[in-house]
């Protein structure tokens, strides 16, 4: 995803711990899902009563998460529109970070 935001002009280096708050949200998000899918949205609490599952509030809570910076980074149709694109100049920097991230790892 950052090589298609920085190829747009949508990141710099100055953004990266708001893309890597995305990515953690987003790693909530899926592993709230995978529980769901494996025990459903509905449990029993220990008392034997129906409860929603605690994954369905995290899951949301990472999905309004993701949200909020897909609308940052100009990743929704109208927040597109919006979003002003890096200077080329900007994205070479970020293409040598970028760069220099892959050959440490």
């Amino acid at each position: 995803m950052t090589k298609q935001l920085f190829a747009l002009g949508l990141v710099t280096q100055l953004d990266r711990s708001a893309l890597a708050a995305y990515c953690c949200a987003y790693s909530r998000w899926v592993e709230a899902w995978v529980q769901i899918q494996q025990f459903g949205l509905i449990l029993k609490s220990p008392s034997g009563y129906p409860m929603q599952s605690p994954y369905l509030a995290i899951l949301n809570t990472a999905l309004e998460q993701m949200r909020a910076y897909s609308t940052e980074f100009g990743m929704t149709p109208s927040s597109r529109s919006r979003v002003k694109t890096a200077n080329p100049k900007q994205r070479d920097l970020f293409s040598n970070f970028l760069d220099d991230q892959e050959d440490t790892g």
